[in-house]
């Protein structure tokens, strides 16, 4: 009787320690932001090869490790920057994001913050590796990741224009590699940036009340209602306008010509959206935009795919 009820024990045992284990393997993914690490460096190879690479074929770029190693560097600076964002949030999470901030706390945050210390080096020591000039590249969009969350993200308009910028800093610095300067790619760069602007003011309008309280100084909870959807609406304008532009003036076909001819008529619909100004609305706007964020990626591999071909 006492061994089956040792038995019993020892395998509840085990049953509870794989659980806390793999709360614990979910928390850290959950806290480095893995999954949207995981998208930007889908986007990343995406653009590298189809937008900025013009000219080197698909064997080349495959066995470029220069290339390789800048994206995984890039990959590992996200992940350290998701990590200390929540760092500093995490109060402000405790509120906004519940059950994020519960799967997290299956770890420690000293913990966390070894990560960070250990992501940002390894991807400072490849960089060394691969030139110093790559090295200077990530040490200062590192920089900007931990000033950003310890001050910038509580500036009036700067937190907005920092985190959109240092979500494009890998992609200009891809440009910047492959000396891709032209005026379409600086249309399409502005085309979302707009978008990721307009995403992270509609994010500030769903936490506007908790933002205020922990010290957050965003455009909503700065500005009237009103103003922050004018703010909004304008931004959008002027999005179609470049997108009509990237159309009528760039040579944009197939594919990519399809995304941003639809591009107009999701810009109207979120227009619609905010003039209605309801909680709802706001919360599909979001979703809607970074839908067609994503839409957008696989619209510019089909087209590289079909130009390639």
């Amino acid at each position: 009787m006492n061994s089956e009820k040792e038995t019993f024990q020892s395998k509840n045992y085990i049953s509870k320690s794989l659980f806390y284990r793999f709360s614990q393997f979910v928390g850290f993914m959950l806290g480095a932001r893995f999954f949207v690490a995981a998208l930007l460096t889908f986007a990343l190879y995406v653009s590298t090869f189809f937008l900025f690479n013009q000219d080197e074929t698909f064997r080349n770029f495959v066995f470029d490790f220069k290339v390789h190693g800048i994206i995984f560097c890039t990959v590992l600076t996200i992940l350290a920057g998701g990590i200390i964002n929540q760092f500093y949030d995490l109060e402000k999470d405790h509120i906004v994001k519940p059950f994020r901030t519960r799967i997290q706390s299956f770890i420690k945050q000293k913990y966390f913050l070894y990560a960070y210390l250990g992501l940002s080096a390894i991807s400072l020591g490849v960089a060394w590796l691969i030139s110093h000039n790559v090295f200077v590249f990530f040490l200062v969009y590192q920089f900007f990741m931990w000033f950003y969350s310890h001050k910038l993200s509580r500036i009036l308009i700067l937190n907005n224009l920092t985190f959109v910028s240092l979500t494009l800093y890998p992609f200009f610095g891809m440009m910047v590699y492959y000396e891709t300067f032209s005026k379409k790619v600086f249309l399409m760069a502005v085309f979302l940036f707009l978008i990721l602007l307009c995403i992270d003011i509609v994010k500030d309008t769903l936490t506007k009340s908790v933002d205020k309280a922990f010290g957050y100084t965003t455009i909503p909870n700065y500005f009237k209602t009103k103003s922050t959807r004018t703010i909004l609406i304008s931004l959008l304008i002027i999005t179609m306008a470049v997108s009509m532009k990237i159309i009528t003036r760039t040579g944009i076909t197939s594919f990519m010509a399809y995304y941003f001819v639809g591009g107009l008529f999701v810009m109207i619909l979120c227009i619609y959206l905010l003039l209605k100004s309801t909680r709802k609305n706001n919360f599909l706007t979001i979703n809607i935009l970074r839908l067609w964020v994503f839409v957008g990626i696989i619209a510019m591999l089909l087209n590289g795919i079909e130009s390639k071909l």
